[in-house]
């Protein structure tokens, strides 16, 4: 039996009253108190997550730009210094490698943020494809990332540095060498739950202090440690796609609903580009949809879905939203049973339910 790994926070868990379960090879927190209550504290308030597992890799050379804009399907060319940027990398046949964050640290110098279950995947194919000027490094181990998400994420964490005016950090924007309480952190305005919020990178040896200070700072608003659990119904509720589910070397970005994030006319040709634009040209054969439980019942991930007797995809997450209190989730259809209103059917333990095609996302965060 391989040996699960664990982030710098593993000992801190059971302070919290974490409950871990094997995600990917790694011991994480589903959940500290309740997947709900977790759920609840990030839309109305703030929760802290650890995300540590997740990989960072360096990228640095004279030759980085034209490298990324090869690797990448968004523009990487329109990233300034101190931006960020949603992005996929492909294979020659559209199937995608992995969903990530792009950095701009500066010039000719870029910190990719990776999925933990693609760390060793992502950097081998990062690596084969090098040329010219350009050095990797997995900083994956040394690095560690906290995000605090939700409403009051700015005031909580403003708390912990009187040298930075968080408000001055835009939507995918990001500063370095923030120093939050006397520790020096890359502070980003990202997060992976549909709310306002910051994802903090430190290093590893950091992470607990800043943990334990960010909660701390957090206790009269009621800010949370929150697990994986919420971390799912929260992004599912945005759509924010989740490689293995939504994504995979199977499915392209586009037909995962991602297009905003492929830029076929770029100057630059991208791996997987003829494939997407063949894809877009002929029209997509599967769409991702969002579906609405009419009969009872709880779609779930790989339950397959029925028009009549024509089998016509299958769900890649379902839950019951704890926002909305109803039961739903997203399929894979053939785009074209993926019209809005569709009847459709899902298995569900061996039963055909019916549900319907509504429009995604389920939630949208009120802008302020």
């Amino acid at each position: 039996m391989t040996e699960l790994k664990r982030t710098p926070l593993f000992d801190t868990y059971k302070e919290y009253g974490a409950k871990t379960i094997d995600f990917g090879g790694w011991e994480l927190p589903v959940q500290f108190s309740s997947i709900k209550e977790e759920h609840e504290a990030v839309r109305t308030r703030a929760g802290l997550f650890d995300v540590s597992h997740m990989g960072e890799i360096d990228v640095k050379g004279t030759g980085s730009l034209p490298y990324l804009q090869k690797m990448m399907t968004n523009d990487i060319s329109k990233l300034s210094d101190g931006g960020a940027q949603y992005t996929a990398m492909c294979y020659d046949n559209g199937g995608t490698v992995d969903d990530l964050l792009v950095y701009k640290l500066k010039d000719n110098h870029y910190l990719l943020v990776v999925n933990a279950s693609n760390i060793e995947k992502d950097y081998a194919w990062l690596d084969e494809h090098t040329e010219g000027d350009v050095q990797l490094e997995n900083l994956s181990d040394k690095t560690a990332q906290l995000a605090l998400q939700g409403p009051l994420a700015q005031k909580v964490l403003q708390r912990l540095t009187s040298e930075t005016d968080l408000a001055s950090i835009g939507f995918f924007k990001f500063k370095q060498e923030v120093d939050l309480n006397g520790k020096k952190a890359l502070v980003s305005r990202t997060g992976y739950t549909g709310e306002d919020g910051f994802e903090i990178y430190c290093d590893s040896n950091d992470a607990v202090a800043l943990w334990k200070a960010i909660l701390e700072a957090g206790q009269e608003e009621g800010v949370v440690p929150c697990g994986l659990g919420s971390r799912d119904t929260l992004r599912f509720e945005a759509n924010l796609a989740l490689y293995g589910q939504e994504l995979s070397p199977e499915i392209s970005p586009l037909e995962a609903g991602i297009g905003f994030a492929v830029k076929l006319n770029k100057e630059t040709d991208f791996i997987g580009k003829e494939a997407l634009k063949q894809q877009k040209e002929s029209g997509l054969p599967r769409k991702l949809v969002g579906i609405e439980m009419i009969d009872r019942g709880i779609p779930r991930h790989g339950y397959p879905v029925f028009k009549g007797d024509e089998l016509i995809g299958e769900v890649t997450t379902g839950t019951q939203s704890p926002t909305l209190k109803k039961n739903i989730g997203l399929a894979l259809l053939q785009s074209d049973e993926a019209s809005l209103e569709n009847e459709v059917e899902i298995e569900i333990r061996s039963k055909r339910l019916k549900a319907r095609i509504v429009p995604i996302p389920f939630y949208k965060r009120e802008k302020k």
